[in-house]
């Protein structure tokens, strides 16, 4: 029988993702579950984009130019000035998703064998795509103690190698939902020139800042403009997670030239998803201020309720729409299908992410969970019920 290829082998699991059968298992059973696994919010997508779906008046759904549909990137270049990131149509490249416009990024910057810095706990899929392109994660841990802030500079610097090639960040973040500051930026571009590497800028999150917090994007660095690769998406920023849309943008003529080229290979992004992307720019600021207002109390409920079961300990994020808790278990793994197959609470549970498929150091964060707070203020009240009623008879509890 035909083998399966080294890098099948090496390909994670989704720790976001891997649950699910053991999710659909207890709903058969009759096991209310709420979902906190999966960033995927509760809140409407903007009527302007269903809209734009719906008064599709094409008589054939063509491919589009691989970069994406002008007028959208045109489009796009415009919502960017009124963040102050100053770009042209021609420095965006839209992808399926942000996951694509990664990938883009990966292959175009690095050869197979070198390495990118990440920040630890980053986004589980990073090591997905890391080998799919073949390159290395080298981790930087940072430490729920702090919050998640910025690991010491020192830290990354003596990570780099001749194979480094780029430093990832999200911010926001996910996991975490630390919100980077000005100033841990500016560490980063100073490490970017003295070693003249990429700084790639998961900013997916733009919107979701909370307690007057402003986010500073890593295209307002001076001096790096070369340098810096922006990934964006609507995922998040419209609740529209299933059309497939993000961008890469760049500065750097040669970086897109080349990333253009995978573009190409691909042939183009889905069209209905770039036509609902171009029409929800149009979205009110009034649908920004509500969904904002909406997640800092969710935020709220999470971490305050968290903070209050013993043993636990939940730092509270200024960013995006997670935490990551810090649990009495032994192993998250085992206590995020334990949660599914062998508890209910009055007929209910709760469905988490392991927080250890979102470091790459062996044995981190097992004693930590993803939390999403996309359910709405009464569902996450009762989960949070749920969860300390769970903590309270898990057989696997260190305290």
């Amino acid at each position: 029988m035909p083998g399966i290829s080294s890098k099948g082998r090496m390909m994670p699991e989704s720790p976001i993702r891997k649950l699910v059968p053991y999710a659909e298992a207890a709903k058969k059973r009759g096991v209310k579950v709420f979902h906190l696994n999966i960033g995927q919010p509760d809140i409407h997508t903007p009527e302007v984009a269903l809209n734009a779906i719906r008064n599709f008046s094409g008589k054939v759904v063509e491919y589009s130019h691989s970069a994406g549909i002008p007028s959208y990137r045109v489009k796009l270049a415009d919502y960017y000035k009124k963040h102050d990131i100053h770009i042209t149509a021609d420095d965006i490249i839209i992808g399926a998703g942000a996951s694509e416009a990664i990938l883009f990024a990966f292959q175009t910057i690095m050869d197979p064998g070198d390495e990118v810095i990440i920040p630890e706990p980053f986004y589980a899929n990073y090591n997905g795509f890391a080998i799919n392109a073949g390159v290395k994660v080298i981790p930087i841990v940072s430490s729920i103690e702090s919050g998640f802030a910025l690991p010491p500079i020192a830290d990354f610097e003596k990570s780099i190698t001749p194979k480094t090639k780029a430093i990832l960040v999200c911010n926001p973040n996910n996991p975490t939902g630390y919100l980077y500051s000005e100033e841990e930026l500016e560490t980063l571009r100073q490490l970017v020139l003295k070693y003249d590497l990429y700084l790639i800028a998961d900013e997916v999150y733009r919107e979701f800042c909370y307690d007057g917090s402003k986010h500073y994007s890593c295209m307002h660095l001076k001096g790096i403009e070369e340098n810096v690769i922006l990934i964006d998406s609507v995922s998040k920023r419209y609740s529209a997670c299933g059309v497939r849309i993000g961008c890469m943008i760049s500065k750097n003529k040669e970086v897109m030239r080349t990333a253009l080229k995978f573009a190409q290979a691909r042939l183009s992004p889905p069209s209905f998803g770039q036509i609902a992307a171009e029409a929800a720019i149009e979205t009110p600021d009034s649908y920004f201020e509500e969904v904002i207002q909406e997640y800092y109390q969710r935020r709220n409920v999470v971490v305050e309720a968290i903070n209050k079961m013993e043993g636990s300990f939940c730092p509270t994020p200024k960013g995006a729409f997670y935490v990551v808790a810090k649990l009495p278990i032994d192993d998250s793994d085992v206590f995020c299908q334990w949660l599914l197959e062998g508890f209910n609470f009055e007929g209910q549970t709760v469905m988490l992410a392991p927080a250890s498929g979102f470091y790459s150091t062996p044995g981190k964060g097992k004693d930590e969970v993803r939390i999403s707070y996309v359910l709405k203020v009464e569902d996450l009240k009762q989960s949070m019920v749920v969860l300390e009623q769970a903590l309270k008879v898990y057989p696997g509890r260190t305290i």
